[in-house]
């Protein structure tokens, strides 16, 4: 049997051409910031945002306050998740190290990993406001050790959302501001007179927000490309059809553009799914987004086998990815294209996105096909050292200052002859003098 496409969304490359529009407004923006620094922040915000406060970094009081308005049970939930996720960011980093070796007798060779030394962390706050991104960001960030975290979020109701900030100064974040939008990630990367610029910019957002990410790589770091969020179920006929339903629309309940995809070798399961998901989205409370997501990006592909699967999921690349089978971790051992692998019906995305200790932030739009997602060696720097003794030099340089006239490097090779010169008192190069 050929793969079969029960069901398929719009053309994903057409629906996800960059927007003319998003571009040449956030060029803008970025423009303006730069140029009028505080000044076009705060009209900015009170533009899109009806927000212009006295100032849009938040004092320890302010945090306070917020801090203490929240439920015990809230605060106590928070340093939970965020538990779970220092404690994995700690276990990545220790699997890190340093090397120094010798590789040729006198040549020392190493590289040491070096946390950046600013990080700017967007915590999303439109339609639903993103505390755990809070969590995924700064958290992961001081466990790599970087000395200074500021985090921006845009108000949520006329102010700032208070079990956000909450979360932003439990992960230990150093400066934390009520902004949104470009103008808060342009503020951070570019930098205004009351706003130091990062070195890199971490954190999910919107499409203005991801595209002025992009136009900013280069002169910051970022964490990577981010398009909307996805969802891959892939299923026997051991799964059931509820949890593949529910699992699919808490997904594409992100926004009316969140692909979501169901992989199945079970024609009766495959078969099943449509008028489940129309009886779920009768009671589901963010059905106005979910359906249009899964009627405009959702799939059913039914497959004649497990390798088939496995050949489909791959293809998709997609950022998360549910394994509902007999055999789940056979897919973990075989799989290679994804932002995060979930394994068997007892866990599942949300899981991921909000406390288990795995980093949230993904791969989407065929990334996973290159990267993984953030965690955290992203905030590290691998660099090199080298160091060689005279003899070393000179046994090097031989081989150097051939090579380089194989290339007509004449000032690299000259490197290499001067320190024969200097150390093996050799008569070579353009100023060959015996020492």
């Amino acid at each position: 049997m050929a793969i079969e496409f029960l069901k398929t969304g719009i053309d994903a490359d057409a629906a996800d051409e960059a927007d003319g529009r998003v571009r040449e407004t956030v060029e803008g923006i970025l423009g303006d910031v730069r140029a009028r620094g505080d000044a076009a922040v705060r009209e900015l915000s009170e533009r899109f945002d009806k927000w212009a406060p006295e100032s849009f970094r938040l004092s320890d009081a302010q945090v306070k306050e917020l801090v203490d308005s929240l439920p015990q049970q809230t605060i106590d939930d928070i340093k939970f998740a965020q538990t779970q996720v220092r404690n994995f960011a700690q276990i990545q980093k220790d699997a890190l190290r340093d090397v120094e070796v010798e590789t040729l007798p006198g040549v020392t060779l190493g590289h040491r990993n070096i946390p950046v030394n600013s990080v700017g962390c967007y915590v999303p706050g439109g339609r639903y406001p993103m505390v755990a991104s809070a969590h995924m960001s700064i958290v992961t960030a001081k466990v790599a050790g970087v000395p200074r975290v500021i985090a921006c979020t845009p108000p949520n109701e006329g102010g700032p959302h208070a079990a956000t900030i909450a979360a932003m100064h439990l992960a230990g974040a150093d400066e934390i501001y009520c902004l949104g939008g470009v103008q808060a990630v342009a503020a951070m990367a570019v930098g205004t007179e009351t706003v130091d610029p990062v070195a890199m910019l971490v954190g999910p957002g919107n499409a203005y927000v991801a595209e002025a990410k992009r136009q900013l790589y280069g002169k910051v770091g970022i964490d990577l490309f981010a398009g909307p969020t996805e969802i891959l179920v892939v299923a026997d006929d051991s799964s059931d059809v509820e949890i593949v339903v529910v699992d699919l629309l808490g997904q594409a309940e992100h926004g009316p553009n969140s692909p979501a995809a169901l992989i199945t070798t079970s024609r009766a399961l495959a078969e099943a799914v449509p008028a489940e998901i129309e009886r779920q989205l009768k009671v589901l409370p963010t059905a106005d987004v979910a359906s249009v997501a899964w009627a405009e990006y959702g799939q059913i592909i039914l497959c004649d086998s497990r390798d088939e699967m496995l050949a489909e999921a791959d293809r998709l690349a997609y950022e998360h990815v549910e394994i509902l089978t007999e055999e789940p971790r056979w897919f973990l051992e075989n799989m290679t294209n994804y932002g995060a692998l979930f394994l068997g019906p007892e866990t599942n995305v949300s899981y991921g996105d909000k406390v288990i200790g795995t980093n949230h932030t993904l791969p989407t739009k065929g990334a996973a096909r290159y990267t993984g997602g953030l965690w955290v060696g992203k905030f590290m720097k691998t660099c090199t050292f080298q160091q060689v003794t005279e003899e070393a030099s000179v046994v090097v340089g031989d081989y150097c200052s051939r090579l380089c006239e194989v290339e007509r490097f004449w000032g690299h090779k000259e490197q290499a002859d001067l320190r024969l010169r200097r150390y093996g008192g050799r008569n070579v190069g353009i100023g060959a003098t015996t020492t």
